[in-house]
């Protein structure tokens, strides 16, 4: 583990490459007083699917401001997206090795409502690593300016569109059995919800071993 501290957006299911911070650093800021950015992880899980990689899109109410801070973004529930959602998963996964274990922990994200994002990623977040049995130092930011000198920014990092995606030098994908990987081959990076339905209790060493080792050692930080 890096004795540092590393600023992350909030994600809704998070992908693998967003998990393994948790196993790297020894404090995770979670960002809550920046602005909501749309088409990125804050909002958006991606799931290996029957017909390739689906984004689930999770609906939030328009502000009357474009610039609406993430901590006070509302869930949208015009539409039954939570139904749709489950019914995606339940339909990409459930004949995963670990479905069955796991579904009731994550079903009641998807049967009760939550008002703002926030919470709900952070309930889901607060789940994940539960089973993964990772306590790490996990704080919210006071403000936007304000996190420590130390901190590595990866706030904008992690995201769903590769053009977009900053490169990571800590993070080498590696590969598991997926449901689909007959027809697509081994889809990497995908939300924690993939790992953790086909790894179950495997899930904690292939998060470990995406950690590249070369890439820690010329942090110049001690592990």
């Amino acid at each position: 583990m890096i004795d540092s501290h590393v600023l992350l957006s909030t994600g809704y299911f998070p992908p693998i490459q967003y998990l393994s911070k948790f196993l790297i650093y020894e404090t995770i800021w979670i960002e809550v007083f920046e602005n909501f950015t749309k088409q990125t992880y804050r909002n958006r899980a991606v799931i290996s699917a029957a017909n390739g990689a689906e984004s689930l899109i999770l609906p939030v109410e328009k502000g009357r401001s474009r610039k609406q801070l993430i901590k006070d973004i509302r869930i949208s529930y015009d539409t039954n997206w939570q139904h749709i959602h489950w019914q995606a998963i339940v339909s990409a996964y459930q004949s995963s090795p670990f479905f069955e274990v796991l579904q009731d922990d994550f079903r009641p994200f998807f049967e009760k409502q939550y008002s703002f994002l926030l919470d709900f990623n952070t309930e889901i977040l607060r789940t994940v690593l539960d089973i993964l049995e990772v306590q790490p130092i996990t704080k919210q930011t006071a403000d936007f300016e304000e996190v420590p000198a130390e901190c590595i920014n990866m706030r904008e990092a992690i995201h769903p569109k590769p053009q977009k995606a900053l490169p990571d030098p800590l993070f080498e994908p590696q590969k598991y059995t997926q449901v689909f990987d007959d027809k697509f081959g081994f889809t990497p990076n995908l939300s924690c919800l993939d790992l953790l339905f086909n790894c179950g209790s495997e899930s904690y060493e292939v998060l470990l071993k995406s950690i590249n080792a070369t890439g820690l050692a010329k942090s110049g930080n001690r592990e």
